[in-house]
């Protein structure tokens, strides 16, 4: 399939946010008086909008879950921000893209500011046309509604010439309520079973597999 707009996911997909989230969200818990012995327990933090993730998975109030991204917030801006890492031939491949003509975009539940800081930090933003994310008062958090602001954004109709790339199901599901196909991507933070169970209409094992889709 020849793909002329790419929107792509950022946390996951475009650098490992791995360390910083789960810091982030470790802070936040334990204002509540809440311990998290592993890591690897709050990885289920990463790609999904945060309020929704602390009612589903500590269930929290509506008005504690609002209070716990404000915490979260406050470690994040000050240290998890930067607590963050570029995925290996990241910046090759988009260079690659730009190349072949393409149009990228990144579509991120990710505040849109501090999505605009991490990819100027790493050197990233340059490659993008848009940097579509979240809004800081959680007006627009949903993954759909993010994508459906980055095509109006940049006047890009749903067609067969544009594609998401991401590593979760809200992802694919996102991209499907918009009328886009998703390429699932397995080096971030969700499953086969995930991405095949939501929709995916291809997986990618690593980014040469993703970029040889990408630039036929």
């Amino acid at each position: 399939m020849k793909y002329e707009t790419i929107l792509f996911d950022l946390d996951g997909t475009l650098t490992d946010p791995g360390v910083g989230i789960t810091n982030s969200v470790a802070y936040a818990l334990l204002k509540f008086g809440i311990t998290v012995p592993e890591r690897k327990a709050l990885y289920r933090f990463i790609g999904p909008p945060l309020i929704e993730s602390f009612k589903e998975f500590y269930g929290f109030s509506g008005d504690d879950a609002r209070l716990a991204l404000k915490y979260y917030r406050e470690y994040f801006t000050s240290s998890g921000m930067f607590e963050n890492t570029v995925y290996p031939q990241v910046p090759e491949m988009l260079e690659a893209l730009k190349r072949a003509g393409k149009r990228l975009i990144v579509a991120t539940s990710k505040p849109e500011p501090f999505s605009e800081e991490i990819l100027k930090h790493f050197g990233l933003y340059g490659f993008f046309e848009k940097v579509a994310g979240s809004t800081l008062d959680e007006t627009r958090t949903e993954k759909a509604d993010v994508i459906s602001y980055a095509l109006d954004c940049c006047g890009i109709k749903p067609s067969g010439s544009a594609v998401m790339v991401g590593d979760r199901s809200h992802d694919v599901l996102g991209a499907k309520k918009n009328g886009l196909p998703c390429i699932g991507v397995l080096f971030g933070y969700g499953s086969h079973e995930e991405l095949t169970d939501a929709g995916a209409c291809l997986i990618a094992e690593d980014v040469p597999s993703l970029q040889k889709e990408l630039i036929l």
